[in-house]
């Protein structure tokens, strides 16, 4: 197997379990944790174009909207708007650092079932919102919420699925998430012009929280979560179920309890331990990782979509219908991601969905510079808004298969089990800390940059590109508990983690 131009012989005690019942059905309700995430991006976009929502809330967007001469890039530029998309990732920044702590302590189903309570409260205090202050009380419990459950779920879907397999059910995730987005659209499209469609948008988010709250109700913990627990019996019990009842489980428990008494007999705190030299590679991804794939631009993309729409030639309901079908291209190549990246490996997605996205950032750019000229005050024909659309959806098909699911995957699968929560946190808590500053400055670096923004996000795309295949080995089919020799034959990280693991 290639590992950053090393070949790696894959360890022999892979513990290949095969594909049963139990483990997809598991693996589809663990994801579906997704939904609550995706919910949210998809409607906060949507309801920020809605007129009562802006006159009862936002007024002053409203009145940039009724100035004939504003510039198409600035009529949403308003701080406290983008405040009220941004609130949630300041909380899911803080809860996912908790979250570490608890899916050690309690669970990692345990941490979901939280997530999903949170969320819930949320949602129905948003949906009765009477002033911004409820609606951003809201937000923040919104954002504990998703924190939770964007740390425990993709730990739990790298633990559960089959090492073999461990891509395919990781993308369940994202797949869930594009869901969520693609359902928030079409409530929006169906609520828009009611005066209290906003309420319904935002309170119908108690939906998806219900559904994986009781999902997750029932199923049961990792087996490595349960070890690491002292729960040893229904460790094995997990182990059977999710591999088969015809499996013998006990190397592969034998495995997992070996590892946990490793890192308990280090006595360390596993946020001093992450930074030790011969954890550096590890540390660096789970940083790298989901810092490039916020710096994609596809979440301000998401959020924004009936916005930047509606900014460059499309009608309000126009807008959102573009929404949509950007969700349902982004949804299809998740599919097509599920299905290659356990073939083709991690590292060959990463380079074409990047090279792809870089393309129709600066093919956008170029378009909307030549319609809109450098000002952005010229209208800009319905034909080229098409070709605008056609180009995102083409960026939004990239992303599904490369940055999308693989942010999620890689992070989950990298850590020894001692600190993997810890690494997750880490890794959700980089999430969420870098969309706060994007979706606190979009709306006014659009507004500044105008078509600019565009090759900003195509700069770090290819940056991006560029570090994956320098220094991102490739970990495809590796159990979890032998991830250390994709490290060890790696060009540069060898000189880490030799002699250390």
């Amino acid at each position: 197997m290639a590992v950053g131009g090393f070949a790696v012989n894959e360890p022999v005690n892979g513990f290949n379990g095969k594909i049963t019942v139990s483990v997809v059905v598991t693996c589809i309700v663990a994801a579906s944790s997704g939904l609550i995430f995706g919910y949210d991006i998809g409607i906060s976009g949507g309801v920020t174009t809605m007129a009562p929502f802006l006159k009862k809330f936002f007024p002053s967007v409203l009145r940039k909207q009724s100035e004939a001469k504003t510039n198409m890039y600035c009529i949403y530029d308003s701080q406290v708007l983008t405040a009220f998309t941004s609130s949630l990732y300041i909380a899911g920044l803080a809860a996912s650092l908790v979250a570490s702590r608890l899916t050690a302590a309690l669970g990692r189903k345990n941490t979901m079932v939280l997530g999903g309570c949170t969320f819930l409260a949320g949602a129905a205090i948003n949906g009765g919102a009477a002033n911004i202050s409820m609606l951003i009380v809201g937000r923040i419990l919104l954002g504990f919420g998703v924190g939770f459950t964007n740390q425990a779920t993709p730990v739990y879907l790298s633990e559960v699925a089959p090492p073999k397999w461990r891509g395919a059910f990781n993308t369940g995730f994202q797949f869930f998430i594009g869901i969520g987005v693609v359902s928030a659209n079409c409530i929006n499209f169906g609520t828009a012009k009611h005066t209290w469609g906003w309420r319904l948008s935002l309170g119908l988010a108690i939906v998806p929280a219900a559904i994986m709250t009781m999902g997750a109700l029932l199923i049961s913990d990792t087996p490595t979560s349960l070890v690491e627990r002292g729960k040893l019996e229904q460790a094995r019990k997990s182990l059977i179920k999710v591999r088969g009842s015809d499996t013998n489980v006990d190397a592969e428990l034998a495995e997992l309890i070996k590892s946990s008494e490793a890192g308990k007999a280090a006595q360390a705190e596993p946020f001093v331990t992450i930074f030790e030299r011969q954890y550096k590679p590890h540390l660096v991804m789970s940083i790298a990782i989901p810092f490039f794939q916020q710096l994609t631009g596809i979440n301000i993309i998401a959020f924004y979509a009936p916005v930047l729409f509606q900014s460059v030639g499309f009608g309000n309901d126009s807008a959102l219908i573009a929404a949509i079908i950007l969700g349902l291209v982004n949804l299809g190549s998740i599919l097509v991601s599920t299905g290659v990246v356990d073939r083709y490996g991690r590292r060959f997605l990463f380079i074409v969905g990047g090279t792809q996205m870089f393309i129709c950032q600066v093919a956008v750019a170029c378009v909307l510079a030549a319609t809109t000229g450098v000002s952005g005050t010229k209208h800009i024909y319905k034909g080229y808004a098409i070709l605008v659309l056609v180009l995102m959806c083409i960026y939004a098909a990239g992303f599904g298969w490369s940055w999308g699911p693989l942010s999620w995957l890689i992070p989950s699968e990298i850590f020894p089990m001692k600190i993997r929560p810890t690494g997750q946190s880490i890794s959700v808590a980089v999430n969420f800390a870098t969309t706060f500053v994007l979706s606190q400055t979009f709306l006014t670096m659009l507004c500044h940059f105008k078509y600019g923004t565009f090759l900003f996000y195509a700069g770090w795309i290819a940056m991006m590109t560029i570090f994956v295949v320098l220094f991102l080995p490739e970990t495809k089919g590796i159990p979890l508990d032998s991830m250390y020799s994709v490290w060890e034959r790696h060009w540069y990280w060898r000189r880490f983690v030799q002699g250390q693991v």
